[in-house]
């Protein structure tokens, strides 16, 4: 009998090297198989959002016309407007001055000139006082041309601050990567370490 009980030992202990690593594959194949599938979960939740972001840039790029076309209407409505304001203006004091002019005028000239020469006569004030409207109309054009130059060039910088913000969001992303992946190699190195030393211990 204790030459059974010898021979039981024997296979017990070849058995037990064997049963331990098979328990270590199985626990490391699983470890592999939860990290396959944690890194497929990631990986589809990123493409799922690249997808979403695409679609929402399609969308976006659908109402770039519509954009335009709401700028340019603006632009032309702007300057319509501004135009049809200064005829407005313009007409209005010209039918002034002619109700002056056929009232007054002859009277007045009359009078100066009696006393001074036509410097003072209100056809040369009209005059002026017309030249100094068309500036005001004219500038008020130019103005509105300024204004909305200004507002393209602000376009113009707003367009680039996107550009630089993409390329400096694409370093962070590098950089950010790159953290990942030493932080990934330093746990790798960290775990074999560890794990030689458990080793070494164990023997």
């Amino acid at each position: 009998m204790s030459s059974t009980k010898k021979e039981q030992q024997r296979k017990d202990e070849d058995i037990t090297p064997t049963t331990v690593t098979n328990t270590q594959t199985a626990t490391s194949l699983s470890s592999q198989i939860k990290q396959q599938q944690q890194q497929q979960a990631v990986d589809k939740a990123i493409d799922e959002t690249k997808d979403n972001i695409r679609r929402t840039a399609d969308e976006a790029r659908k109402d770039i016309p519509r954009y335009t076309q709401a700028i340019n209407e603006y632009h032309e409505h702007t300057i319509q407007v501004t135009v049809e304001m200064t005829n407005y203006y313009l007409e209005s004091q010209k039918e002034i001055i002619n109700s002056f002019q056929s009232a007054w005028v002859p009277a007045i000239e009359r009078t100066y000139a009696a006393f001074w020469n036509y410097w003072m006569s209100p056809r040369t004030l009209t005059d002026i006082y017309a030249r100094t409207v068309s500036n005001i109309a004219d500038n008020t054009i130019a103005t509105t041309r300024l204004v909305n130059n200004a507002i393209f060039s602000n376009l113009e910088v707003f367009k680039t601050s996107i550009h630089v913000t993409r390329y400096n969001l694409k370093e962070f992303s590098r950089i950010g990567v790159n953290a990942a992946r030493t932080f990934e190699q330093t746990s790798r190195d960290t775990t074999a370490i560890t794990g030689s030393k458990t080793e070494l211990s164990s023997s």
